[in-house]
């Protein structure tokens, strides 16, 4: 995929994902792409899938020009952005002086695969650990890949409701209400005892620099996504490890204590493991489950995209349980959690 074409398809799919502002910048930013600059080149130089299964970047440009707008560091720039308006001939010019005037800022932000830590995909994550422990109900161990500000890694602080029905604290940080299509998830309530998560660029949602980052990548025409991962930030506690995800992960397999659940979640991050961390990290935790027993069993819960990345369909949501090694498909859920279609029964 070229550059060009992979701003087009980014730019078609915020628009079906409700963001006509993104799809208005990605087309700007298709057409006028500055290749004969420091970032042009740079970003000439990526190889492998630049799309959204792989370095995504359009998202790490588009998030940075965002970050120039929440930091006021662009302002000609912020009077375009929403909640105002611009048409493509002021707002065009206005991103062109951007990429050229905060260059040096935008090399060093588009070093890194976006980090939204989208905090909507805990509804997900509370209906799958439901399932989780109704299999085997004990405390969990939870450990997340590709934490990014542990946002996600909060899940049990948070509610989903579904038709009046409640799933989670009584007066939670963050609700979700997301379009529910299925049965209700189960009714038992996971107790998270412990609780850890990693990434190669983990963030501090308490630092206001790690924040813009968490908050640079939500599209700039939809407020409530950067309402609820400010709440989410507020009372976030679990500030991820630094480092590889499978590096990470094998002690924790390793020394998982007796009593417990050890529950494996990952949203959206495993596309970003190089193909030999996922086989390594799949042998891992497959070898990891032989190896479990009803006192020390082991959840692999991941939301993932499985080859569809038009958005029409979302990602898909997995559950893999030992012993046993029983595979439940729930569903598919909205990259950004806006609905899910539940699929287990029981």
């Amino acid at each position: 995929m070229s550059l060009e074409a992979a701003f087009r398809a980014q730019a078609d799919t915020c628009a079906r994902m409700g963001s006509p502002f993104m799809g208005q910048l990605l087309r700007i930013l298709a057409d006028d792409w500055p290749t004969d600059s420091a970032l042009g080149r740079k970003f000439a130089a990526f190889e492998g899938d630049i799309g959204p299964s792989g370095h995504s970047l359009p998202l790490r440009i588009s998030g940075g020009l965002h970050a120039l707008v929440l930091s006021n560091a662009a302002p000609e720039l912020t009077a375009l952005y929403p909640p105002n308006s611009a048409g493509d001939s002021d707002l065009r010019p206005a991103i062109l002086a951007a990429l050229k005037a905060h260059e040096d800022f935008l090399l060093d932000w588009t070093d890194s695969a976006p980090q939204t830590n989208e905090v909507r995909r805990s509804a997900a994550l509370i209906a799958g650990a439901r399932v989780a422990v109704q299999h085997f109900d004990l405390p969990l161990h939870l450990s997340e890949l590709g934490a990014s500000g542990g946002l996600n890694l909060m899940w049990d602080h948070y509610a989903l409701e579904i038709d009046g029905n409640r799933f989670g604290p009584n007066v939670p940080a963050v609700l979700f209400t997301p379009d529910w299509e299925g049965e209700l998830p189960p009714s038992r309530t996971p107790v998270i005892e412990e609780r850890g998560g990693v990434d190669l660029n983990p963030l501090d949602p308490a630092r206001g620099d790690h924040l813009l980052r968490l908050t640079a990548y939500l599209w700039p025409d939809q407020p409530d996504r950067l309402t609820m991962t400010r709440a989410a930030a507020s009372i976030a506690t679990a500030v991820p490890t630094k480092g590889e995800a499978i590096d990470w992960l094998a002690p924790r397999l390793a020394s998982a204590p007796q009593g417990r659940l050890h529950l494996v979640q990952h949203t959206v991050a495993w596309q970003y493991f190089p193909a030999a961390a996922q086989a390594r990290g799949r042998a891992l935790i497959e070898a990891a489950g032989a190896q479990a027993t009803p006192n020390r069993p082991l959840a692999w819960l991941s939301m993932e995209t499985d080859g569809d990345n038009t958005g029409a369909i979302g990602a898909a949501l997995s559950l893999r349980l030992w012993p046993g090694d029983i595979t439940l498909d729930l569903g598919r859920a909205d990259f950004h959690g806006r609905w899910i279609k539940w699929a287990y029964k029981g």
